[in-house]
C-alpha cells in the first residue's frame, strides 16, 4: 500500500518521498528576478529536509505572457543566475526541484494580450478582448517554452513543468469556451485542443534531451457549462504521454485550482485517478490536502502516485516536519 513517506522514482530522479510542494505564486520577485526574500521563503519551506519535490511557482516565458507584476521571469538569459541560486538552496535542503514555465495568453497583464481566439478575458484589474494568435504567434510561444526550459536546465533545475491549467494560455487552447479556432488548433476536437500542448512537449524534449523530465500541469476540467469536461482528460493525458511527457500534475482549468463544492481532500482526485489508469507515467494531484492521514488515504484508495500539499505548507513551514516522521 502506497504511503506519503515512500520513496519514488521519477525517470532517473530519486525522490525521498511522495510529498510535493506544488507551484504557488508568492509575489516575492524583484521585477521578475529572484529576490533575497524569495530565496528565504523557499529555504524556510524546505530546510526541514522532508520534501521530495518542489515545483517552483510559474515563470513567464515571454514578457507578453506575463500574468502579474510580481511574477518571476525565465524569459531572458539574465534570469539564469538568480534561478540557479534558488535551485541550489532547494537542493542543499535535500529536495529535487522543477521550474514551472507559463504564458498567460488572454490573461496577460499587457494592453492587448493574445489568445487562441478573440474572446473576452477577465483579470483582477480589467476586462478586455484578446487578439487571436496567428501562426507566427504560436511559433513564437512554442519557441519561448523551449528557450525557457533550456534556461531552467542550465540553472540546475531537475526538470520543468509546463503550465496548462488555471485559465492560462494552454488552458485557453484546451477549453471549448475560449478556443473558437477552425484551423489545426481547433476547439471543436480534442486533437485540436491539445495540439499545441503536444507540439510544445515534443519540442521541449528535443531541446533538453529525452532524459530530462518534462511535466505538465493539466487543467482537466473547467467546471463550467460548455467547457472542458473531465471525461476527456484521460484521452488528452494519453496524448501528452505519447508526445513525451514524464509527469502529469492534475488540477483545474478555467475555474482555477479550487472547487468550493468539494469539501473532501483532493479536489481533482477523480480526474487524477482516471488519468492515472490511462497512462504509464506518474500522476500528481493536490487540492485541499491538509494532513498526513488525508494524503495516505488518497494514495491507498486511488491510482495516482504523488501528493501536492500547498496551502497547508504555505501557512505552516513546519508542516512536513510534523507530518513526515
Amino acid at each position: 500500500m502506497k504511503k506519503l513517506t515512500d520513496p519514488f522514482e521519477l525517470r532517473d530522479l530519486s525522490l525521498k518521498n511522495r510529498l510535493v510542494i506544488p507551484p504557488m505564486a508568492t509575489g516575492r520577485s524583484d521585477d521578475g528576478k529572484v529576490s533575497e526574500e524569495l530565496k528565504s521563503w523557499y529555504d524556510e519551506k524546505t530546510k526541514n529536509g522532508k520534501i521530495g519535490l518542489v515545483i517552483v511557482e510559474h515563470e513567464y516565458i515571454l514578457p507578453e505572457g506575463k500574468a502579474g507584476e510580481n511574477q518571476l521571469s525565465v524569459s531572458d538569459d539574465e534570469d539564469i543566475k538568480g534561478l540557479s541560486e534558488l535551485a541550489d538552496i532547494i537542493h542543499r535542503n535535500g529536495s529535487k526541484a522543477f521550474l514551472q514555465i507559463n504564458h498567460a495568453g488572454g490573461k496577460a497583464c499587457i494592453e492587448l494580450p493574445k489568445a487562441p481566439s478573440a474572446t473576452e478575458y477577465k483579470t483582477r484589474s480589467s476586462e478586455r478582448i484578446a487578439k487571436m494568435m496567428d501562426e507566427e504567434d504560436i511559433r513564437n510561444v512554442t519557441e519561448g517554452f523551449v528557450k525557457a526550459a533550456l534556461r531552467a536546465k542550465k540553472a540546475g533545475f531537475d526538470g520543468v513543468e509546463i503550465h496548462a491549467a488555471h485559465g492560462y494560455l494552454l488552458s485557453q487552447f484546451y477549453s471549448p469556451l475560449t478556443n473558437h479556432r477552425t484551423d489545426a488548433y481547433t476547439g471543436s476536437t480534442l486533437e485540436g485542443r491539445t495540439r499545441l500542448h503536444c507540439e510544445i512537449i515534443r519540442k521541449v524534449k528535443e531541446a533538453v534531451g529525452q532524459d530530462y523530465p518534462v511535466a505538465i500541469r493539466f487543467g482537466a476540467a473547467d467546471d463550467m457549462e460548455g467547457g472542458a469536461e473531465g471525461k476527456d482528460a484521460p484521452v488528452a493525458a494519453k496524448l501528452f504521454e505519447e508526445a513525451g511527457c514524464d509527469l502529469i500534475d492534475v488540477s483545474g482549468g478555467l475555474s482555477g485550482y479550487i472547487r468550493p463544492e468539494i469539501k473532501d481532500a483532493g479536489y481533482f482526485r477523480q480526474e487524477a485517478d482516471a488519468i492515472a489508469q490511462s497512462v504509464r507515467i506518474p500522476v500528481l494531484t493536490a487540492g485541499g490536502i491538509t494532513s498526513r492521514k488525508e494524503a495516505d488515504d488518497l494514495l491507498a484508495h486511488y491510482h495516482f502516485d504523488l501528493i501536492g500539499v500547498a496551502r497547508a505548507i504555505f501557512r505552516d513551514s513546519d508542516w512536513a516536519e510534523k507530518n513526515m516522521d
